[in-house]
């Protein structure tokens, strides 16, 4: 192939995007339609909890556009990180949509399944061979840990997409994927360029996201030839620019020059930008350095307790000049009458917006006093009902604190909504987010063909 089109509807299943960016695309006669399901944005929750991020319903009415442009331009369809985390259950349920869908619409296609679930046993092995390195955290992995998370998965690079469409898979739908390679797995099976390609899937993954005005709900696509790429919004009201573009390349990276994923990275130090025309930037000269060490991306998430907490706002001149006092008194307070041990059975958290809820001690504008703050204070405890009485006894104590020089015999607090405390259930935090040395890049994620024959007449 001398040109090889990719296009990419949306940042994310279930974000939507215009019908008619759509269309346009489609008019382009793309090789492949590619989306991006997944992140670890969204916090350790979804993976923890085996939980979609976006709703089935946004989802399913995604997959039931893209699985009718399958069938009528017969192109492969690609879904990396299905339902989120890309975790077992949300795959499984992904694939149950989809099958769905096509057993209503009288759909025939292959279906290939590719898992990133990852066995313990298998883990524990590899981290006493010392095949588990450190990756932006500071905490090497321990047995333990690998014992105590719910879900562990892998981010797969190209190489188990590439095999699911060399077995003719007409709808791929894969477990937690590296977000670029849902739209380079394609180019690179045809022999194209693979940093060209990388690079091109590290723009298209967050859809009009790399366009001015920037939207994740709107389309983009990529056209790709031997020696470089081009990328277009299909929306007339966007437009790829220089900017756009390469800020998008840099776009949750550390270094801007080298983009490291499974297998390698790409050198950017050389490459070029340019504006084709008003709407439309070529990229070139985008450099792929194979690694010595092929390595995936684990990601696992434990769970470490349950929270309960309330929403209050603060009016009392008084009160917001003495609030970090406050809040440290009622905290020793409550740690004498309480008969739980802090620490060990709870801990509590506050956020004062208003006042550096959002930048913390990193907040530079500290030389002011707010006349009102949002108070949310959050009870973690090792089982819900402890979380539930610290919470409840911790903002009834703060609501009738007598702090000095306070007016007003109670309420200081005004709370936004009755019930004025709210169970928000189990809590989870990332404990494996390492670096997994593997010698074969597909061994660990298994891919299954299904063959789906509905008869449309």
């Amino acid at each position: 192939m001398k040109e090889i089109k990719i296009l990419c509807p949306t940042a994310a299943l279930g974000f939507g995007c215009p019908a008619a960016s759509f269309e346009a695309g489609l008019k382009r006669k793309p090789d492949v339609i590619g989306v991006d399901a997944g992140s670890t944005d969204p916090g350790p929750f979804y993976l923890g909890k085996g939980q979609t991020i976006l709703g089935w319903g946004a989802q399913k009415k995604d997959l039931e556009i893209y699985l009718e442009a399958q069938q009528k331009h017969n192109i492969p369809l690609i879904i990396g990180s299905a339902g989120g985390p890309g975790s077992q259950e949300v795959l499984d349920e992904t694939i149950r949509i989809v099958k769905e869908i096509a057993s209503d619409k009288k759909y025939s296609f292959k279906l290939a399944r590719i898992g990133s679930d990852f066995d313990k046993d298998y883990l524990k092995d590899c981290f006493a061979k010392n095949k588990i390195k450190l990756f932006e955290t500071a905490d090497e992995l321990t047995v333990e840990e690998i014992d105590r998370a719910e879900h562990i998965v892998a981010q797969m690079g190209v190489e188990p997409i590439i095999e699911a469409l060399k077995m003719e898979a007409d709808v791929v739908i894969a477990g937690r994927a590296y977000d670029p390679a849902v739209f380079a797995a394609l180019p690179i099976l045809k022999g194209f360029d693979p940093g060209l390609a990388i690079h091109m899937g590290q723009i298209l993954e967050c859809g009009a996201m790399a366009a001015e005005p920037a939207a994740g709900a709107d389309c983009l696509l990529a056209t790709m030839s031997e020696n470089s790429f081009t990328v277009e919004p299909l929306n007339q009201e966007r437009k790829a620019t220089i900017k756009s573009v390469a800020a998008h390349t840099f776009y949750e990276n550390t270094n801007p020059v080298q983009l490291l994923f499974p297998g390698g990275m790409i050198d950017l130090s050389e490459t070029t930008f340019e504006q084709v025309n008003e709407r439309v930037v070529q990229i070139a000269k985008t450099r792929f350095v194979q690694s010595d060490q092929y390595t995936l991306k684990l990601e696992g998430s434990k769970k470490t307790g349950y929270r309960t907490i309330f929403i209050a706002g603060v009016k009392d001149p008084i009160f917001i000049q003495s609030v970090d006092d406050i809040i440290e008194q009622v905290k020793n307070d409550i740690a004498l009458q309480l008969p739980y041990k802090q620490g060990d059975d709870y801990q509590i958290v506050f956020h004062l917006y208003g006042k550096n809820a959002v930048m913390g001690a990193s907040e530079p504008n500290t030389d002011f006093t707010p006349h009102e703050l949002g108070i949310v204070g959050e009870a973690i405890a090792k089982t819900q009902d402890i979380a539930n009485s610290v919470c409840s006894f911790l903002h009834k104590v703060l609501l009738h604190y007598p702090y000095e020089g306070r007016k007003q015999i109670a309420g200081n607090l005004a709370f936004l909504y009755s019930p004025s405390f709210y169970n928000l259930g189990e809590v989870y935090e990332f404990n494996i987010y390492h670096l997994l040395e593997v010698d074969d890049p597909l061994a660990q994620f298994p891919i299954t063909i299904e063959e789906l024959k509905n008869d449309q007449f």
